[in-house]
């Protein structure tokens, strides 16, 4: 039930739901791509992607200096369900 509730945390913002649209069809993306496109800063964009794979919701690949961050393919039954709807 704690996994459930982190995960619902996790996708109950408006910000954190617009990098999951942006990346259910640009992935992997980096935090300056994703910033972008939802504009927002830099640092808040990160602050979110953050907590979304703090839920286990997006994963991260680190390539050099850029940070590239994608829908993770083990997330829970809850969040596939909130994304395929974005």
């Amino acid at each position: 039930m704690k996994e459930l509730e982190k995960t619902l945390k996790a996708l109950a913002n408006k910000r954190r739901l617009a990098i999951l649209k942006y990346l259910k069809k640009n992935q992997p993306a980096t935090v300056g791509n994703i910033a972008n496109e939802i504009d927002l800063s830099f640092k808040s964009t990160s602050k979110h992607l953050g907590i979304l794979s703090a839920a286990d919701i997006v994963e991260k690949d680190q390539r050099s200096l850029q940070m590239f961050y994608r829908i993770a393919a083990n997330h829970d039954m809850a969040a596939a369900r909130i994304i395929s709807l974005l």
